[in-house]
């Protein structure tokens, strides 16, 4: 069984309460909690707290959510030992591991809200590799780093004779304290989190922002709109008429696969079909706009019954907006997922752009809601699922 942990106390003396203090909408423990229960390794999801207030929140999450993933969390008693601020996280993790029973534990820092389950799933993908004892989650920096020596100062990681260009600058690996894996005979072994054969699993660079003290509550709730977190409380259409949506990388994984007799192959989600089929049910045109024009990409919309299909389109906005007249729709009432920069320009002109978790990172910033789940992993299901509270209500 692999579970998360995520420790949170009522302690903090920098921000008092941080653990819920609302960040993009929701209490900074929401965002991790989510992470971790959308997470397809994960069958359990544990948040230890000493604070009667913290575990009144975290167990409205359940109440808040109804059924579905939400049903992971289980909320358990921290002692006041292992939540003095002069305790360890290990301390915590350790007292959890002397009264649970499980094999792997993921544990997961609540400051770290713009951590996604396709993150978690990306670190356990590397800890089932073999010859691996943990997993850890880094941040590439790509700065020049320097260290007092006597009375001089000395370069760490470049030659100052021979600046690198950035571009050319492999930088160094930097802990961003998402979250760590390992099994817990390693951690009741070595009392750490991590031990052994480490491997490290790279994030994005902004995620290197933990929320320690009241400036990072600015920048990173900045960082979180701007790529999406919160978007379906914020931003979420009321009137959707039209769902659109790119082909390949969003439908599909982008990989290109061939038979031994050199037939070419794509590999779709099943679940994106039954969200298609919730829209249709609800009387809202459903299309696929792509560039490619190929018989496989034909056969999956016609199986899927969509009403729309622009194969072989080099000129994406201006198909929507002629779709727009056709059926007299306005642009604020379109979703349209889309995952590479031929897509920006449509993300940024609809009323809900939205891309996986795989996107570029031009798309990602653009877009209003980035999902968890990656191209050609039910993404397009997702999306439609969080549009359902609001469809429901027209």
């Amino acid at each position: 069984m692999n579970i998360a942990f995520i420790p949170v106390r009522g302690g903090s003396k920098s921000i008092p309460l941080k653990n819920i203090k609302p960040i993009c909408g929701r209490p900074l423990l929401y965002w991790t909690a989510k992470a971790a229960c959308e997470c397809k390794d994960i069958d359990l999801v544990y948040i230890a707290t000493d604070s009667p207030k913290i575990r009144e929140v975290a167990e409205g999450f359940r109440q808040e959510a109804g059924e579905g993933i939400w049903e992971k969390i289980r909320v358990v008693d921290r002692s006041g030992q292992s939540a003095d601020d002069r305790a360890s996280t290990e301390t915590a993790m350790l007292e959890f591991a002397g009264a649970y029973g499980f094999d792997n534990i993921v544990l997961v820092q609540a400051t770290s809200p713009m951590l996604r389950a396709s993150d978690l799933e990306g670190g356990f993908a590397l800890f089932r590799q073999p010859d691996t004892d943990s997993v850890l989650s880094v941040v590439r920096q790509r700065r020049f780093l320097w260290r007092e020596d006597g009375r001089t100062a000395v370069p760490v990681n470049y030659d100052v004779f021979h600046r690198p260009r950035r571009q050319e600058f492999d930088g160094y690996l930097m802990e961003n304290g998402a979250f760590y894996i390992t099994s817990k005979e390693n951690l009741l072994t070595y009392q750490n989190r991590i031990s052994g054969n480490i491997k490290t699993y790279e994030m994005e660079e902004d995620t290197a922002y933990e929320l320690d003290e009241p400036d990072d509550w600015v920048i990173v709730g900045a960082l979180m709109e701007r790529k999406g977190f919160g978007a379906e409380e914020r931003d979420m259409p009321s009137g959707v008429k039209m769902f659109l949506t790119d082909c390949d990388g969003c439908l599909t994984d982008g990989g290109m696969y061939y038979s031994e007799h050199g037939d070419e192959l794509k590999k779709f989600n099943t679940k994106d079909g039954m969200g298609f089929s919730f829209l249709r049910g609800k009387g809202i045109l459903t299309g696929v706009i792509t560039g490619e024009d190929v018989e496989l990409n034909r056969r999956r919309v016609e199986k899927l019954k969509l009403d729309i299909y622009k194969p072989g389109c080099r000129d994406k906005a201006s198909a929507i907006k002629e779709l727009c007249r056709q059926y007299r729709i306005g642009l604020e009432d379109v979703v349209y997922v889309g995952d590479d920069v031929n897509d920006l320009e449509v993300i940024q002109m609809v009323g809900f752009g939205c891309c996986p978790a795989d996107a570029v990172p031009q798309v990602k910033a653009a877009a209003k809601y980035v999902a968890a789940a990656k191209g050609g992993e039910g993404v397009i299901r997702e999306i439609i699922e969080r549009l359902d509270k609001k469809i429901l209500t027209n």
